[in-house]
Parts: structure tokens; sequence; C-alpha cells
């Protein structure tokens, strides 16, 4: 058996190869959008791509699915409870995939949506017990999906807790302690709250160590599991409606253009962002008035997928080699609208010097005296489970992935301070309104333990 995990650091999402290597047959499951990285890896172990299965439709990345079958002419699989807009190959509970001695088995296991399977391994095909189970965002290492993020289609919460409850308590728990668990994600996801950094576990393993395997009630999971779930980005209703519908492959030697200044500004003027992944302190120290910054050293795509909309143009403005990597990170959430890059980002602020401005980051000491002299607003963007351990008097709270919603909330006239945890996602909130035309817009230096230490030094 020729078994491969890709774990895409930046979104935190784990795919999977797996393949016979006498028959020479493979399957890949929940395949990223640029699937080059598939082909490569079956080329080089002498492997054919006949099937991709993707676990559930994805809120919070785009599937390869589409790129993969035009690429290989595999067929595309869903539990049988999915309903795409393209054809595909309905898998059934318990339906076994013959690869060659290798087998793959399904389990159905809805909850974190209605049509969530999980993937047992054979290494082979008599074998008694799994080599592995691949379990989607059933089940993660530490956690387990989140049941709500249909809430807004439609689908509660409840419902589809009921469903984990099933799927978690009886029938992942019901497989043998040795089987190995290969989750779709890691830490710092958001398709759940607790992940851990670890990329696989056991099923024992989780049996002992997972808060959400424990025995208990239906109505205590159901609790459990939905209390404290991070505010979920913006772009995730977006890509799993996305990932229902016949679109366009993605071209796999697609790249962005350099543009020139004409260019740039015929983009601006025309509506599109100029998306800004220089560092925080680099930014704030000069950028293009109105652009909005990401920087690249975090959590990109899923950050721009809270504060920009999947159509509105956008001109990258990027540290120097890393343009078309950034590109590609946007298309990864079927953000494909990026008309091209500024090529010397400090050359292009020299020649546009009257366009430069500064971003007012203010160090724990002086936001304690303006949250004393009360005339600022204050806002705590952490997400739930941050804020449940205590946030500071007087702040409100608006989650980052909440605030280009809410941003209307807030007076634009008046003085805006800003908080995260520790002050990347802050000035990334506070870019956000100043594009906004927010007049006078600081956030803090070393977030909220700066200034719970500030204040209590």
């Amino acid at each position: 058996m020729y078994f491969a995990q890709h774990y895409l650091d930046c979104l935190s999402q784990a795919s999977y190869v797996v393949g016979d290597s006498a028959s020479g047959q493979a399957v890949v499951i929940d395949p990223r959008r640029d699937v080059q990285v598939y082909l490569d890896d079956a080329a080089e172990h002498g492997l054919r791509i006949v099937g991709v299965i993707n676990t559930h439709f994805h809120a919070d990345f785009v599937s390869g699915h589409l790129e993969l079958a035009e690429a290989t002419g595999a067929w595309i699989g869903y539990g049988d409870a999915a309903r795409p807009d393209f054809d595909f190959r309905p898998l059934a509970d318990g339906e076994r995939i013959v690869l060659g001695d290798v087998v793959l088995e399904i389990m159905a296991t809805p909850g974190h949506t209605p049509e969530s399977i999980s993937v047992l391994v054979y290494e082979h095909a008599d074998d008694a017990v799994p080599y592995g189970v691949l379990t989607g965002d059933a089940l993660f290492i530490g956690d387990v999906g989140r049941p709500d993020l249909l809430a807004s289609v439609g689908v509660s919460a409840e419902d589809l807790g009921r469903q984990l409850y099933d799927s978690i308590q009886h029938r992942l728990m019901g497989l043998p302690d040795p089987v190995r668990v290969f989750p779709a994600h890691g830490a710092g996801s958001a398709c759940g709250k607790n992940l851990s950094t670890e990329k696989q576990s056991t099923i024992g393993e989780q049996r002992a160590d997972n808060y959400a395997c424990q025995p208990m009630s239906e109505a205590e999971f159901v609790a459990v599991v939905t209390e404290g779930q991070p505010a979920a980005p913006a772009y995730f209703i977006y890509n799993a409606t996305l990932n229902k519908q016949e679109r366009p492959a993605r071209d796999l030697r697609a790249v962005v253009p350099a543009l020139d200044d004409a260019a740039v500004q015929a983009a601006l003027d025309a509506g599109a962002v100029l998306l800004d992944t220089r560092e925080a302190l680099e930014f704030n120290a000069g950028h293009i008035r109105g652009a909005i910054s990401v920087p690249a050293d975090g959590r990109l795509a899923e950050t721009v997928g809270s504060v920009i909309s999947p159509s509105t143009q956008i001109v990258l403005m990027a540290p120097e080699d890393y343009e078309q990597e950034a590109a590609i990170r946007l298309a990864r959430i079927g953000f494909d609208a990026v008309v091209g890059y500024v090529p010397d980002p400090a050359a292009y602020l020299l020649r546009h010097e009257g366009q430069v401005t500064q971003g007012s980051r203010l160090t724990p000491r002086q936001a304690g005296e303006a949250m004393a002299r009360g005339d600022v607003q204050v806002v705590d963007i952490r997400n739930p489970g941050e804020v449940a351990s205590g946030m500071r008097e007087g702040a409100r709270h608006i989650p980052l992935p909440q605030l280009a919603a809410r941003a209307g909330e807030l007076d634009a006239d008046a003085p805006v301070l800003l908080y995260c945890a520790g002050g990347w996602r802050s000035s990334v909130a506070a870019s956000l309104l100043r594009s906004r035309g927010f007049a006078d817009v600081s956030d803090v230096l070393g977030g909220y333990a700066a200034l719970t230490a500030a204040a209590t030094s």
C-alpha cells in the first residue's frame, strides 16, 4: 500500500493519496485546488489516480476534485446524501472501493455536514482491523467538527449536533483502538475549537484524551461541542456553495501579472482593493492610503476571506518573489479576482509619496491612558472562546470575521482602539476600518496579554 498525507500549514488542511502499488491505482481524498502535488506524487510512485473522494462539501477551501478529474479522468465521489451540480459517484455507507489488495470502505459520519463521510483504509482486503480511518471534519485530533456552520442556510446546530453525536460516540468510537486516525484539519483551523498540532492519532488515544469522545448524553455532547466556537470566516458559505457547483477548473499553469503604475491605478479606480501582504511593522511604517493589510506570515487566505468579498478585484503588494505564492493561497479559497501585483513595493511607495500614510499602533501604556480618558471606542476582535476568560471593561466584542459586516455599529468619526490576543489580527482590523473611511484608528501592540500585564504592573 502507498499512503501519503499532504499537509498545508497555511490552511491547516490535510489531504491524502492512497494507492495499491501492485495494481497502480490510487484515490485522492480531500484534495486542495492546486493539484499538481498529487499528480507529481502519483507519477513518482507509479500510480494512476482513478478516483477523488471529498468527505463533505468543504467550507474553508475550494476542493481540487474538478481539477483532478480534468487532469486524470478520475471519478468524483461524495457520500450519497450529497447533491452536487456535477456528475459524481454516490458512495453508500458500507460500500467498498477495491484498488487491488488495498480497499477503501465508506462510513457515513454526518454531523459536521449532512453528507459527511469517513473512509476506512484496509491495507489488505481480508484484514479484520483497518489500517486507518480518514475522518474528514467529523473527528479531529483533540476535537470534533463544529455542527454550527450551516445555521445560515437553515440547518440547525442542534440537529447536526445530534447526528454528530451518533457519528462520534457510536460509529467512530466503535472502531478498534489501534485504528489510526487521519483528519482533514489540524490546529489553527476554524472548523473546530480545540484542534491538536498532531497530524495523526489512534481511536484509542482519542477515546482517552478527546473531550468529545468521553461517555456523555446526547444533550451534553451537543452543548459542549457548540459552546465557544470561533467566529466563522465570511467566505465559508461561499466556498461550501462553490464546492457544490460545476465550475471551470483552474489552469494549473496560472500566474498573475506584474502591473505598471497606470494599470495599478486603473484597477483601483475600477474598485479593486490593494491587498498589502508585507509584515505588519513594515505596513504600518508606510503604506498606500486605503490598502488592507493581511501579512503573508500568518493565515493569509483565511484572513483575507474574513475581510474582503470574494467578488472584489485585488491588486497584490507582496514581499519580493512571493507574489505568485500569495495568489495561489488566495485561489485555494476561490479568490480568483487577483488582477496583478505591484512588482517593487518600496519603489512604488517612493513614487507615490503623496498617497503614503502610517498606521497608529499604541503601546499598552498609551492604550490604557486612552481607555482611562473614556473618549475612544474599544473593540475586542478575538473569538468567543478567547473572550470567555475575560475582556477589557467597556470593550465591545466584534470578532474579526464579523468586523466587515458590523463596522456600521461603530462611529467612523470617533477614535477607535482595537485589540486581539497578540497584535497580528488587530493590525488587520485597523487597516480594514481605515479603508472604510474611519478617521482615527489605532491598535494595541502586544494585544490583550500586554494590556493585562500593563494594568497589573
